[in-house]
């Protein structure tokens, strides 16, 4: 149940990988363990599958903070660790010639049994964009 405070809190969106991530979230459920309610997860084979521009349409449709959660070097897929670094850190470079705070994207290694790191990269998240708010606001200021 979401009351009408969480409906104006900045969106989470995690891209969470079937073999890391979202394993991850399924235990947290298991453990009936809470985390924000702002916080939507895509189930997701590789995050190298989305490009650089993915990542800023999301935050130009009011996605205030990603967080890839990937199960890294243990990923099925060969090279799929390697080639979501690159998309990432290539994104990095465009969010800041947007003027998009970097750190509204996050890459992280999560197993399917990391319930407190999984935890704690949303909860991270969350605090972070309490801190520095909406993505939109950062938007509208002309370069």
């Amino acid at each position: 149940m979401t009351t009408g405070t969480e409906n104006n809190k900045p969106k989470i969106l995690i891209l969470a990988t079937l073999s890391g991530g979202y394993a991850g979230a399924d235990s947290v459920g298991q453990l009936h363990e809470d985390y924000p309610s702002n916080t939507y997860i895509l189930p997701v084979m590789c995050p190298c599958m989305f490009p650089e521009d993915f990542y800023l349409r999301a935050f130009e449709r009011g996605i205030d903070g990603i967080i890839i959660m990937y199960s890294g070097t243990d990923s099925p897929y060969k090279g799929g660790a390697e080639r979501t670094a690159v998309l990432v850190n290539s994104t990095y470079e465009m969010m800041k010639e947007r003027g998009i705070d970097t750190r509204r994207l996050r890459l992280t290694a999560i197993c399917t049994v990391c319930t407190k790191p999984f935890l704690n990269e949303v909860n991270q998240m969350d605090e972070l964009l309490d801190d520095i708010g909406f993505v939109k606001d950062e938007l509208a200021v002309p370069a």
